[in-house]
Formats: structure tokens, C-alpha cells, sequence
């Protein structure tokens, strides 16, 4: 039996404890729902409140996107830097035969992330993935000043390696060949320490973007990442989109057995937006580095060559948390609003934010013929699952769902507004790609660029199934119940 002292004493550790806990759940109400959205404030506050002590350890390693004091000071550093050098590069442009709305969008891209609209750009959309390889190795090959290499994945196989022995040619050419890759996206590819030495042997100058090095006095919130994918070479051609570097099944032998490639579409650009992409390339290299680069004027595309759409006008917008505003979600919401006719979005991971989710609504009950191209079915569960629970608000609204056939992932990321502007680049639209991730999104105007844009969607529709209101409806209440906490977890951002 134990003693009346360490009764009282037990006793006394658990009043304790319990205004411990008292204490924190009152502390959290008033410090998690700061400077954050509703849906993600209340995210959190649940998680808190049900389990205070596993709430807050998350809290602490996952509920700010802030980059650290002495990195974002120098980054503001590098962009106010990037932004005076590049200011000369393209003069300023007033947006050619486009709606207020895209207009307005213009100024708003250029006051965000300081980066101009330049026209007579020259485009090709690339949406064959060995195709798209081979265009950047034959860009490569044909280098004679520099390259410039970003992607979130580059990994070492058999569809890479001839891109990567052209890097390594470039340089016993003499040309400088910089690259960037995602620290824990590469790795976490099979063949990671192969690529390594790879790229150590190349005599590639490269560094891992974000890195976790604790040991070396480098530690982040775990999850954030730099998602970009973008190939300069010479200032003369650039190629930015939705593919990594690594071959259609990700190196997985899952995704093999499943026979699941994942469907891209990138685009190949010449003219002065080489430029803004280069700028894109140079702030990461400075946060990385420390060196910061120079950005020269790309020069006019000249004639169009076989397969380009010529007469583009073109904006490059950076986004992550190194800046002040979500800058994609702006962009978007801003385009969406402004649709009359039609709007359609691709997207691998549909998990919106309240604005994106009211404005893709509410186009759809003004009016616009909405559609969204989604994968059948997800390469990740609790996205996939979070991405579901959406589907009834927006077939309810009267938005139509494609499905794109599975073992496919359709993992293009781009969407049209009427005839007028198309958005194409690396940003999903879900929550982490607009608060967690580093992105870079390009919008495009003119006829022609549009058009092919819209043959590429005409193709996702041609061979997708549509989902119905009434086929969703019959899930059943496990299924429904799964897509809601996952939902939930979605927004712990």
C-alpha cells in the first residue's frame, strides 16, 4: 500500500500535470491560429488539443515554413540583388491584345516576384517524357558558354545518363555547368550515392538544395523543398515544366511491376524569358552558394524553328516561402476570377486552399465550363485520400472531373483560361505547393500558345473516363471517413 505522502505527492503531480496541460491548450489558442490560415490554424489547434504532447513536439518541427533568420535575410538580399541586375535585361512590357484581367495579373506577377513580361517568345510543348529528356541533352550538347541545371529529382539511370555524360562532355568542353537538385527529394531516389559520384567525377559544379545537415549546423522544418525544374543553357534556351530528371517509373520497382509511368508536359522556350528563368536559377545558386551570378539579356528567338509556336508572351513567377505573398495562389485565383467561358485545370494533387476551392466553384456556377484532369488513381495515400473529399463540392458545383487511366499518374501541372492565358510549370495546386514548396509557374499569352496548350487538354479528355456526382455519391462511409482526416492532415501546414 503505498504511504499518504506519495499519495499526496502523486496527487499533487497530476493537478500539475493537468494545468500543465490547461496551460498549453489556453497558450495554443492564442499562438497557433497567428498569421495562418483558418483551415491550417484549426488543423493544428485539433492536433494540439487532442494530444497535447505529440501536437506540440509536431507543432515544433513542422508548423512554420520559415527558413531560418540568417537565410531569409539572405534571400531577401539576393532577390533585391537579382531584381536590380535583371531590371535592364527586359524592359518592361505592356501586356498585347489580352483582357484586363490577365493584364491586372501582369503587374501583379512583376510587383511579386519583380520579374518582366516579354514578348515574341518562341515555345514547344513537350509532352513526350523520353522526348523531353532528349531535347535537353541535344540543348546540352550543343552548349558553348554555360548550363544551368534545377530540378527537385535528378537521378542517375538509364533515360539520364545520356544527359548527364553531355554535362560532363560540356565541361572537358570548357563549359560551366552548374546544378541544383532537391536534397531529400534526390536521395530519396534509388542510386542516390551512384549519382553522387557520378556528378563528383563530371566535374559538374553541384550542391544539394536545402539540405538537413545537422552536424554541419543545417536543419529546417524536414518537410520543405525546393519542387523547381528548370534547364538554361547558353541564355539562348530554357526548359521549365513538370518533369524531374529520372526515368518515367521514378526508379521504383513498385511503380514497375505496376507498369506506372508518370505522364509530364514540359515546354522549350527561346527568347527574352530565357532570361527570367535564368534569375530564377541565380537567386538559388546565391542561396546555396553564396555566389551570386550574372544574368544577361537573352537575345529575340528569331524565326521559329520546326514544332515552336512563335509570337509568345511570357512572365516567369517564382514562388516559396522565401516570399512575402503566396505568389502562385495569387496568380491563380487571379486568372480563375477572371474566367467567362472555360477553365480548365491539370493538376497530379487537387488539394486547395479555401480561395482556390471558391474560385474554382464559383466559375463553375457563373457559368464557365470548368473541367479537371486528375490521375484515376494516386501514387500517394494520404493526398490522394485529402484530394476525394473534395470531389463532391466540386461536382455538386457542376465541375467536371476527368480521370486520367490508371497505372498512368498524369503529373503535368498547367491550366487555360478561355482563349486568352495558359500557366504551366512545377506548382501543384494544394497546399504545400503553396506554402511549402519553391516553385516556378510561366504564364503565356498569344493565340497559337493557347491553342496548343488546349490540344494537349482535348488529349487528356480523349482518353480519360468522367466521374459522375452520382458514382461518387455510392462510396461508401469508410472510405468517406478516410478522405476527411486525410483532408485534415492536409492542412497541417
Amino acid at each position: 500500500m503505498p504511504s499518504d505522502a506519495t499519495t499526496t505527492l502523486l496527487a499533487i503531480l497530476g493537478g500539475v500535470a493537468v494545468l500543465i496541460g490547461i496551460a498549453l491548450r489556453v497558450a495554443a489558442l492564442g499562438i497557433i491560429p497567428a498569421r495562418r490560415k483558418p483551415s491550417t490554424g484549426v488543423a493544428w489547434l485539433l492536433l494540439v488539443l487532442l494530444a497535447p504532447a505529440f501536437g506540440l513536439v509536431a507543432f515544433l518541427f513542422f508548423g512554420s515554413a520559415r527558413l531560418g533568420r540568417r537565410r531569409e535575410a539572405a534571400l531577401r538580399r539576393i532577390n533585391a540583388t537579382i531584381a536590380e541586375r535583371t531590371a535592364p535585361v527586359v524592359a518592361a512590357a505592356q501586356p498585347r491584345d489580352v483582357p484586363a484581367y490577365v493584364a491586372s495579373a501582369t503587374r501583379l506577377n512583376h510587383r511579386l516576384a519583380a520579374l518582366p513580361l516579354s514578348h515574341d517568345n518562341t515555345v514547344t510543348l513537350l509532352e513526350d517524357y523520353t522526348g523531353s529528356i532528349a531535347a535537353m541533352t541535344a540543348a546540352v550538347q550543343r552548349a558553348e558558354r554555360y548550363v544551368l541545371v534545377e530540378f527537385y529529382i535528378t537521378a542517375l539511370d538509364d533515360l539520364t545518363r545520356p544527359l548527364l555524360d553531355a554535362l560532363a562532355d560540356a565541361v572537358r568542353r570548357g563549359v560551366t555547368v552548374r546544378l541544383l537538385l532537391d536534397h531529400l527529394g534526390s536521395r530519396g531516389i534509388p542510386g542516390w550515392p551512384d549519382l553522387r559520384a557520378a556528378l563528383d567525377a563530371s566535374g559538374v559544379d553541384w550542391h544539394p538544395m536545402l539540405p538537413i545537415a545537422p552536424l554541419q549546423g543545417k536543419f529546417r522544418r524536414p518537410d520543405l523543398r525546393n519542387h523547381r525544374k528548370l534547364l538554361v543553357v547558353d541564355g539562348l534556351v530554357g526548359f521549365t515544366g513538370s518533369q524531374n530528371l529520372t526515368e518515367p517509373g521514378y526508379n521504383k520497382p513498385k511503380n514497375h511491376r505496376l507498369g506506372r509511368e508518370w505522364v509530364e508536359l514540359m515546354v522549350r522556350l527561346r527568347g527574352p524569358v530565357v532570361a527570367s528563368l535564368e534569375a530564377v536559377f541565380a537567386s538559388d545558386w546565391a542561396l546555396e552558394t553564396g555566389e551570386v551570378t550574372a544574368v544577361v539579356p537573352s537575345p529575340p528567338a528569331g524565326d521559329p524553328e520546326p514544332g515552336e509556336v512563335a509570337g509568345a508572351s511570357c512572365q516567369v513567377v517564382p514562388s516559396g516561402p522565401g516570399y512575402e505573398a503566396e505568389n502562385n495562389l495569387l496568380l491563380f485565383t487571379t486568372l480563375i476570377y477572371g474566367a467567362t467561358r472555360r477553365l480548365s485545370l491539370t493538376s497530379p494533387y487537387f488539394v486547395p486552399d479555401e480561395s482556390l476551392l471558391y474560385a474554382v466553384t464559383t466559375a463553375a456556377r457563373r457559368g464557365v465550363e470548368v473541367e479537371l484532369f486528375v490521375s484515376e488513381v494516386s501514387d500517394q495515400f494520404m493526398v490522394g485520400h485529402a484530394q476525394n473529399s473534395y470531389y463532391e463540392a466540386l461536382l455538386e458545383a457542376g465541375v467536371r472531373i476527368h480521370r486520367y487511366p490508371a497505372p498512368a499518374i498524369l503529373h503535368a501541372k498547367h491550366f487555360s483560361v478561355d482563349d486568352d492565358v495558359v500557366v504551366i510549370g512545377s506548382s501543384n495546386m494544394d497546399l504545400r505547393s503553396f506554402a511549402l514548396n519553391f516553385e516556378v509557374s510561366l504564364m503565356m499569352t498569344g493565340t497559337d500558345v493557347v491553342a496548343a496548350v488546349r490540344r494537349v487538354e482535348d488529349h487528356y479528355r480523349e482518353v480519360s473516363r468522367e466521374l459522375t456526382l452520382e458514382e461518387w455519391s455510392q462510396r461508401g462511409p469508410g472510405k468517406r471517413y478516410v478522405d476527411t482526416v486525410m483532408r485534415l492532415t492536409a492542412a497541417l501546414q
